[in-house]
């Protein structure tokens, strides 16, 4: 096959999505590789997993920065030597500059737990469940400089329960990102996903691998 689309995964805690995203990308056939993963927490759990897994780690410490842009530079510079086509963020907690999603834009990709455009920003199971939603779920988006706004890659649907807590709804929800998130990644590194003039063009995408999901008890 072709070379390999090469990843690089942003983390700032323990990892669960990024171990989704190394556990995809070991099967020989994956079109997706990840060459680096970065961490702006120096103990983050998920740098742990990614030497486990002999990835390359990088530390970037956003609180040695004055500023967001020679964080976001900073991070750049590591990215761009590393060859990375490709970023996932995957509970990166630092919203990055206008400047980094820019020179990214089509390059750059998040997961987030709802269905966009609903429920953006933190606290989202505490806001499905105060509207009183029955569907939730979670979004892989292109990053744009809005906040959690991006053109939906995929999504996932999850049923919120009536004896729902926030944790018992995140705990399903993220179940399903971690099937997600490779799906996703997966499209984009075949060529079947891509950003085209703000919207996300399809091709040779039936949508039968489980990307848009029923809601499931």
């Amino acid at each position: 096959m072709s070379a390999k689309l090469k990843v690089a995964v942003l983390i700032s805690g323990r990892g669960s999505n990024l171990q989704a995203l190394i556990d995809a990308c070991a099967a020989p056939n994956f079109p997706a590789q990840i060459v680096l993963v970065m961490s702006n927490v120096e103990n983050a759990q998920g740098l742990e997993r990614a030497r486990a897994a002999g990835i390359p780690t990088e530390i970037i410490a956003h609180a040695g920065y004055d500023r967001r842009q020679t964080f976001d530079a900073a991070m750049d510079v590591s990215l761009t030597k590393a060859g990375v086509e490709l970023i996932c963020l995957a509970g990166f907690m630092r919203i990055l500059g206008d400047d980094f999603v820019r020179k990214w834009q089509g390059r750059l990709i998040n997961i987030h737990p709802s269905l966009l455009p609903a429920f953006k920003g933190i606290h989202v199971h505490e806001q499905a469940i105060d509207a009183g939603v029955k569907i939730s779920g979670c979004t892989v988006h292109y990053v744009i400089s809005e906040l959690d706004s991006g053109p939906a890659i995929a999504q996932a649907a999850v049923a919120v329960r009536d004896d729902d807590t926030p944790e018992s709804l995140a705990k399903r929800v993220l179940e399903a990102e971690h099937r997600l998130y490779p799906s996703a990644l997966k499209l984009i590194a075949e060529g079947r996903a891509r950003l085209d003039n703000g919207r996300v063009v399809f091709h040779d995408c039936p949508f039968t691998d489980g990307l848009l999901q029923n809601p499931t008890g």
